[in-house]
Protein backbone atom coordinates (compact mmCIF):
# COMPACT_ATOMS: atom_id res chain seq x y z
CA UNK A 1 0.00 0.00 0.00
CA UNK A 2 2.93 2.41 0.87
CA UNK A 3 4.80 2.32 -2.32
CA UNK A 4 0.96 2.70 -4.04
CA UNK A 5 0.34 5.47 -2.38
CA UNK A 6 3.65 6.57 -2.95
CA UNK A 7 3.37 6.10 -6.80
CA UNK A 8 -0.44 7.85 -6.86
CA UNK A 9 1.11 10.82 -5.20
CA UNK A 10 4.19 11.70 -7.27
CA UNK A 11 1.94 10.65 -10.73
CA UNK A 12 -1.54 11.42 -10.15
CA UNK A 13 -1.57 13.98 -7.12
CA UNK A 14 0.88 15.84 -7.32
CA UNK A 15 0.43 17.57 -11.01
CA UNK A 16 -3.39 18.00 -10.03
CA UNK A 17 -1.81 19.80 -6.97
CA UNK A 18 -0.22 22.54 -8.67
CA UNK A 19 -2.51 23.00 -11.09
CA UNK A 20 -4.89 23.60 -8.46
CA UNK A 21 -2.45 26.24 -6.51
CA UNK A 22 -1.61 27.86 -9.35
CA UNK A 23 -5.31 28.48 -10.55
CA UNK A 24 -6.50 29.34 -7.21
CA UNK A 25 -3.63 31.85 -6.87
CA UNK A 26 -4.49 33.31 -10.43
CA UNK A 27 -8.83 33.50 -9.57
CA UNK A 28 -7.76 35.41 -6.10
CA UNK A 29 -5.58 37.65 -7.48
CA UNK A 30 -8.21 38.21 -10.58
CA UNK A 31 -11.26 38.09 -7.91
CA UNK A 32 -9.51 40.63 -5.26
CA UNK A 33 -8.76 43.17 -8.39
CA UNK A 34 -12.13 43.27 -9.43
CA UNK A 35 -13.33 43.51 -6.35
CA UNK A 36 -15.15 41.72 -3.42
CA UNK A 37 -11.52 40.73 -1.55
CA UNK A 38 -13.87 39.29 1.59
CA UNK A 39 -15.37 36.89 -1.38
CA UNK A 40 -12.34 36.18 -3.28
CA UNK A 41 -9.45 36.23 -0.65
CA UNK A 42 -11.14 33.23 1.37
CA UNK A 43 -13.57 31.31 -1.00
CA UNK A 44 -11.19 29.68 -3.74
CA UNK A 45 -8.15 28.90 -0.97
CA UNK A 46 -10.65 26.85 1.20
CA UNK A 47 -12.10 25.00 -1.97
CA UNK A 48 -8.32 24.65 -3.06
CA UNK A 49 -7.78 23.40 0.40
CA UNK A 50 -10.12 20.98 0.15
CA UNK A 51 -9.96 19.45 -3.13
CA UNK A 52 -6.02 18.96 -2.21
CA UNK A 53 -7.19 16.98 0.72
CA UNK A 54 -9.61 15.04 -1.35
CA UNK A 55 -6.77 14.58 -4.19
CA UNK A 56 -4.48 12.90 -1.58
CA UNK A 57 -7.18 11.00 0.06
CA UNK A 58 -6.91 12.22 3.76
CA UNK A 59 -9.75 11.71 5.68
CA UNK A 60 -10.37 14.93 7.76
CA UNK A 61 -12.37 14.78 11.42
CA UNK A 62 -13.42 18.44 12.62
CA UNK A 63 -14.65 19.18 16.73
CA UNK A 64 -16.03 22.15 18.46
CA UNK A 65 -18.02 24.22 15.48
CA UNK A 66 -20.22 24.95 17.76
CA UNK A 67 -17.40 26.78 20.48
CA UNK A 68 -17.37 29.92 18.27
CA UNK A 69 -19.83 32.03 17.00
CA UNK A 70 -19.86 33.70 13.07
CA UNK A 71 -20.18 37.38 14.52
CA UNK A 72 -17.34 37.25 16.42
CA UNK A 73 -13.57 38.20 15.53
CA UNK A 74 -11.27 35.91 16.87
CA UNK A 75 -7.23 35.30 16.95
CA UNK A 76 -7.46 31.64 16.34
CA UNK A 77 -4.11 29.76 17.62
CA UNK A 78 -3.02 26.26 16.65
CA UNK A 79 0.13 24.06 16.75
CA UNK A 80 2.51 23.99 13.73
CA UNK A 81 2.54 20.31 13.05
CA UNK A 82 3.59 20.39 9.52
CA UNK A 83 2.63 21.86 5.82
CA UNK A 84 -1.00 20.09 5.59
CA UNK A 85 -1.88 22.20 8.48
CA UNK A 86 -2.65 25.07 5.97
CA UNK A 87 -5.14 22.92 4.04
CA UNK A 88 -7.16 21.43 7.35
CA UNK A 89 -7.57 24.95 8.45
CA UNK A 90 -8.22 27.05 5.14
CA UNK A 91 -10.14 23.97 4.17
CA UNK A 92 -12.08 23.28 7.36
CA UNK A 93 -12.30 25.74 9.60
CA UNK A 94 -15.34 27.23 8.38
CA UNK A 95 -14.79 30.73 9.07
CA UNK A 96 -13.42 33.76 6.98
CA UNK A 97 -10.32 35.01 8.02
CA UNK A 98 -7.24 35.96 7.09
CA UNK A 99 -3.39 34.46 7.45
CA UNK A 100 -0.73 36.05 9.61
CA UNK A 101 2.06 34.72 8.07
CA UNK A 102 6.12 35.31 7.59
CA UNK A 103 6.80 38.89 5.17
CA UNK A 104 9.47 35.96 3.05
CA UNK A 105 6.26 34.00 2.22
CA UNK A 106 5.17 37.10 -0.08
CA UNK A 107 8.26 36.09 -2.36
CA UNK A 108 6.80 32.98 -3.08
CA UNK A 109 5.67 32.85 -7.29
CA UNK A 110 1.83 33.77 -7.83
CA UNK A 111 1.12 32.38 -4.20
CA UNK A 112 3.11 35.61 -2.48
CA UNK A 113 1.01 37.95 -4.61
CA UNK A 114 -2.81 36.12 -3.99
CA UNK A 115 -2.49 36.22 -0.35
CA UNK A 116 -0.93 40.15 -0.32
CA UNK A 117 -4.38 40.69 -2.87
CA UNK A 118 -6.44 38.51 -0.15
CA UNK A 119 -5.71 40.62 2.89
CA UNK A 120 -3.35 38.65 4.77
CA UNK A 121 -1.31 39.87 7.53
CA UNK A 122 2.60 39.83 7.29
CA UNK A 123 4.44 40.02 9.68
CA UNK A 124 7.55 43.18 9.80
CA UNK A 125 9.78 42.85 12.88
CA UNK A 126 12.52 44.45 11.43
CA UNK A 127 11.58 47.95 13.44
CA UNK A 128 9.04 48.63 16.49
CA UNK A 129 7.21 51.34 13.81
CA UNK A 130 6.79 48.16 11.38
CA UNK A 131 5.44 45.74 14.22
CA UNK A 132 2.97 49.03 15.12
CA UNK A 133 1.82 48.95 11.33
CA UNK A 134 1.06 45.34 11.30
CA UNK A 135 -0.83 45.75 14.43
CA UNK A 136 -2.75 48.45 12.90
CA UNK A 137 -3.10 46.92 9.79
CA UNK A 138 -4.78 43.81 11.80
CA UNK A 139 -6.96 46.05 13.43
CA UNK A 140 -8.55 47.22 10.42
CA UNK A 141 -8.87 43.35 9.09
CA UNK A 142 -10.73 42.28 11.83
CA UNK A 143 -13.94 43.44 11.26
CA UNK A 144 -17.28 42.07 10.64
CA UNK A 145 -16.64 38.95 12.01
CA UNK A 146 -13.87 38.56 9.82
CA UNK A 147 -10.66 36.93 12.23
CA UNK A 148 -6.71 35.33 12.32
CA UNK A 149 -5.05 32.51 12.30
CA UNK A 150 -1.06 32.17 13.80
CA UNK A 151 0.89 29.52 14.19
CA UNK A 152 2.45 31.19 17.60
CA UNK A 153 5.76 28.72 17.71
CA UNK A 154 6.73 30.07 14.55
CA UNK A 155 7.86 27.35 12.75
CA UNK A 156 6.70 23.97 11.96
CA UNK A 157 7.75 20.87 14.78
CA UNK A 158 10.87 18.44 14.14
CA UNK A 159 9.28 16.21 16.25
CA UNK A 160 5.29 16.27 16.84
CA UNK A 161 5.50 18.04 20.20
CA UNK A 162 5.10 21.36 20.24
CA UNK A 163 7.34 24.20 20.90
CA UNK A 164 7.42 27.63 23.23
CA UNK A 165 5.11 30.05 22.26
CA UNK A 166 6.08 33.20 20.85
CA UNK A 167 4.15 36.44 22.42
CA UNK A 168 3.31 38.60 19.37
CA UNK A 169 -0.40 36.61 18.92
CA UNK A 170 -1.12 37.26 22.56
CA UNK A 171 0.27 40.95 22.54
CA UNK A 172 -1.59 41.39 19.61
CA UNK A 173 -5.16 39.85 20.58
CA UNK A 174 -4.58 42.17 24.27
CA UNK A 175 -3.59 44.99 22.30
CA UNK A 176 -7.19 44.35 20.10
CA UNK A 177 -9.03 43.04 22.93
CA UNK A 178 -10.23 40.04 21.04
CA UNK A 179 -10.47 36.69 22.46
CA UNK A 180 -8.06 33.79 21.44
CA UNK A 181 -9.01 30.20 20.14
CA UNK A 182 -7.01 27.91 20.89
CA UNK A 183 -6.76 24.72 18.19
CA UNK A 184 -5.32 21.27 17.89
CA UNK A 185 -3.61 20.05 14.89
CA UNK A 186 -3.28 16.29 15.28
CA UNK A 187 -2.05 14.10 12.32
CA UNK A 188 -0.73 16.50 10.23
CA UNK A 189 2.78 15.70 11.28
CA UNK A 190 2.06 11.58 10.53
CA UNK A 191 1.30 12.82 7.03
CA UNK A 192 4.06 14.89 5.85
CA UNK A 193 6.77 15.82 8.70
CA UNK A 194 8.82 18.38 8.20
CA UNK A 195 11.80 16.38 7.52
CA UNK A 196 10.12 14.08 4.88
CA UNK A 197 9.63 14.97 1.11
CA UNK A 198 6.92 12.41 0.16
CA UNK A 199 3.25 11.70 2.36
CA UNK A 200 1.92 9.74 4.51
CA UNK A 201 -1.81 8.79 4.79
CA UNK A 202 -3.28 9.41 7.51
CA UNK A 203 -6.48 11.01 9.33
CA UNK A 204 -5.92 14.67 9.85
CA UNK A 205 -7.92 15.82 13.23
CA UNK A 206 -8.87 19.68 14.21
CA UNK A 207 -10.22 20.20 17.69
CA UNK A 208 -11.67 23.56 18.08
CA UNK A 209 -11.69 24.49 21.73
CA UNK A 210 -13.34 27.04 23.61
CA UNK A 211 -12.75 30.68 23.22
CA UNK A 212 -10.70 32.51 25.83
CA UNK A 213 -11.58 36.22 26.79
CA UNK A 214 -9.49 38.75 28.04
CA UNK A 215 -9.25 39.53 31.86
CA UNK A 216 -7.82 43.31 31.15
CA UNK A 217 -4.99 44.69 29.13
CA UNK A 218 -1.10 44.31 29.87
CA UNK A 219 1.21 41.94 30.03
CA UNK A 220 -0.99 39.45 32.62
CA UNK A 221 -3.44 39.49 30.26
CA UNK A 222 -1.43 38.06 27.58
CA UNK A 223 0.46 35.87 29.56
CA UNK A 224 -2.96 34.24 30.69
CA UNK A 225 -3.69 34.14 27.03
CA UNK A 226 -0.46 32.37 26.13
CA UNK A 227 -0.62 29.80 29.24
CA UNK A 228 -4.33 29.05 28.62
CA UNK A 229 -4.00 28.47 24.87
CA UNK A 230 -0.70 26.07 25.51
CA UNK A 231 -2.41 23.96 28.03
CA UNK A 232 -5.61 23.72 25.62
CA UNK A 233 -3.74 23.06 22.80
CA UNK A 234 -1.79 20.10 24.46
CA UNK A 235 -4.87 18.65 25.88
CA UNK A 236 -5.88 17.67 22.19
CA UNK A 237 -2.75 15.82 21.66
CA UNK A 238 -2.06 12.23 21.59
CA UNK A 239 -0.28 11.02 25.25
CA UNK A 240 2.84 10.37 22.68
CA UNK A 241 2.92 14.05 21.34
CA UNK A 242 2.48 15.94 24.81
CA UNK A 243 5.30 17.49 26.89
CA UNK A 244 8.44 19.02 25.44
CA UNK A 245 11.52 17.86 23.70
CA UNK A 246 14.67 19.92 23.03
CA UNK A 247 14.73 21.55 19.42
CA UNK A 248 17.82 19.91 17.80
Amino acid sequence: MRILYIIYQICIGLPIFLVLTILTALVTTLGCWLGNGHFWGYYPGKIWSQLTCITFLLPIKVEGKENIDEKTSYVFLANHQGAFDIFLIYGYLGRNFKWMMKKSLRKIPFVGKACEMAGFIFVDKSSPRKVYETIKNAERVLQGGTSMVVFPEGARTFSGHMREFKKGAFQMADQLQLPVVPMTIDGSFDVLPRTSKLLHWHRMKLTIHQPIYPIGKGPENQKMLLEESYKAIESGLPEKYKGQVPVQ
